[in-house]
C-alpha cells in the first residue's frame, strides 16, 4: 500500500487546463455581458453597479486573451522542441 496519494494519478494535460480556463472565462464573459446589456438604470447606485460589471467584463476579456496567448506560446514551444529533436539539435 502506498502512502503517496498521487501514486498512479495521471498529470492533467496542459491543453485540458487551458480549455477549462477558457471555458470558465467564456461563462464569466457571457454573464458580465448579460448584466451590462440588461441592466436598467434608475439611479446612481444602479449605474455604479453597471460600471462595475463593465469593468469585470473588460478584465475577463483581457484575462481570456492572455490565457489564449499563453496556450499559443506553449504550443509553439512544443512544436519547436519537436522540430529540434527531429533535426538532432542540442540546446
Amino acid at each position: 500500500m502506498s502512502t503517496d496519494a498521487s501514486a498512479g494519478a495521471r498529470e492533467p494535460d496542459d491543453a485540458d487546463d487551458y480549455d477549462a480556463m477558457l471555458e470558465t472565462l467564456d461563462v464569466a464573459i457571457e454573464e458580465a455581458k448579460r448584466k451590462v446589456d440588461s441592466g436598467r438604470v434608475y439611479d446612481a447606485d444602479n449605474e455604479k453597479v453597471r460600471i462595475k460589471w463593465i469593468r469585470c467584463l473588460a478584465y475577463a476579456v483581457n484575462v481570456r486573451r492572455q490565457v489564449t496567448n499563453d496556450r499559443t506560446l506553449e504550443e509553439l514551444s512544443e512544436r519547436i522542441e519537436q522540430l529540434e529533436e527531429l533535426q538532432g539539435v542540442d540546446r
